[in-house]
């Protein structure tokens, strides 16, 4: 049976191994806002949209970023969450591994109370045994 290959692909055919997120500049955002805002025709701003490659929820975002003030602005958002640093990661690994003693540790207490008390109803039986019954006394 005849074997198939596949022909080598160009590396620039391949996809990127991290995707990142698009970021906008401010300058970009208040374009956008101003050509949407100044739309006046039916389907304007759709094709608008499709044009950038933008969704409506961008329009969203910007606009309420835009009324909440300078303070804020269309300044782009920090992408992701800020990584840990290498104290938090030591403490959380340090957390781990107590919760993990912690658990241990409950359960041989269990395991301790279930024999105690095993070992409390072995000696009653054995003291009712050992101790002598007064059948005649009166």
């Amino acid at each position: 049976m005849p074997t198939t290959t596949i022909p080598d692909l160009p590396a620039d055919a391949e996809v990127d191994p991290t995707p990142r997120r698009r970021t906008f500049s401010s300058a970009y955002k208040a374009q956008i806002l101003a050509e949407a805002d100044a739309a006046t025709e039916v389907g304007a701003i759709g094709a608008l949209l499709r044009r950038e490659g933008l969704y409506s929820s961008h329009l969203v975002e910007w606009r309420r970023r835009r009324a909440e003030g300078a303070s804020k602005g269309l300044e782009p958002r920090p992408v992701g969450r800020p990584r840990k640093s290498d104290a938090q990661r030591a403490e959380a690994k340090e957390v781990a591994r107590l919760q993990g003693q912690v658990h241990s540790l409950e359960k041989r207490l269990r395991q301790a109370e279930i024999i105690i008390e095993a070992q409390k109803k072995l000696a009653e039986v054995l003291g009712m045994l050992a101790s002598p019954t007064n059948g005649s006394s009166g």
